[in-house]
């Protein structure tokens, strides 16, 4: 029975919270009692518990509770604990059994993306990826889903930085051409390398936020020209668009974009 009560003052002080976090002003403790019909003495009991630990905090002039800091600490701490690669890797594998191609995660540092998970599938494809390895932004589709969503005073100074040499005859080397890539890609939600990393071989990627809604990483599925036609991209787009939204979720971002 004791058990019992225990669990049953756990579930109302659980209500308790999920009604005052959706009340921006608080309330008091009679408008609790009203709206999820326990006692005004329960109600004010289980407060006082919760403000002892920071979970609820009282106005001092209106009375009135609300979420204390409590909770922000301990979300900070979810969020820092979160690994991107154990929550996306569920995501990478479904790509990688729908199209068989070369996955690949990465993430953004230094003005290059790193890459930190590379998933084979069942098809040949020799790329010069590997997991942690480095690889320029202005060539790969990863880079530039990573760069469409940087103000463009970053994205110029990586370029001065970092230049933007030809890695095939395909790579964009001009900064206003580059760009007007970029806003395209922002605008579609996915970026393309066209053999403008290594010939022969076509990716597709989209952008990956983290809770702050500001991006750090990116998903990509590779594969050869032959393989990777207008048709297939067409076919791919709007799952990687999916892809990147839901490991955007699992990093915290509630929207799953920036």
């Amino acid at each position: 029975m004791e058990r019992e009560n225990m669990v049953k003052s756990v579930s109302r002080a659980l209500d308790i919270i999920q009604l005052i976090s959706s009340k921006k002003d608080g309330l008091g403790v009679t408008e609790i009692a009203n709206q999820i019909d326990i006692n005004k003495s329960s109600v004010y009991r289980i407060l006082s518990t919760l403000a002892q630990y920071g979970y609820i905090e009282q106005e001092e002039e209106k009375g009135r509770y609300k979420l204390g800091y409590k909770f922000l600490e301990v979300s900070t701490n979810l969020l820092d604990s979160i690994d991107l690669r154990s929550e996306a890797r569920p995501y990478l594998l479904e790509l990688e059994e729908e199209t068989n191609e070369v996955i690949h995660l990465v993430v953004f540092d230094q003005d290059e993306v790193v890459y930190i998970e590379k998933l084979e599938g069942n098809e040949t494809l020799r790329m010069h990826s590997k997991v942690g390895k480095r690889a320029p932004v202005h060539c790969t589709s990863v880079g530039k889903a990573i760069l469409a969503h940087l103000p463009t005073s970053v994205v110029l100074d990586i370029m001065e930085r970092s230049g933007m040499p030809a890695h095939t005859d395909k790579t964009i080397t001009d900064k206003e051409a580059f760009l007007r890539e970029l806003i395209e890609v922002k605008k579609r939600g996915y970026a393309l390398d066209l053999e403008e990393n290594e010939f022969g071989i076509i990716c597709i990627a989209a952008p990956i936020f983290n809770h702050l809604g500001k991006v750090t990483a990116a998903v990509s599925v590779s594969g050869p020209t032959i393989r990777m036609t207008d048709n297939r991209i067409e076919q791919l787009k709007a799952r990687m668009i999916e892809t990147g939204k839901n490991i955007s979720i699992r990093l915290g971002n509630v929207s799953g974009i920036n």
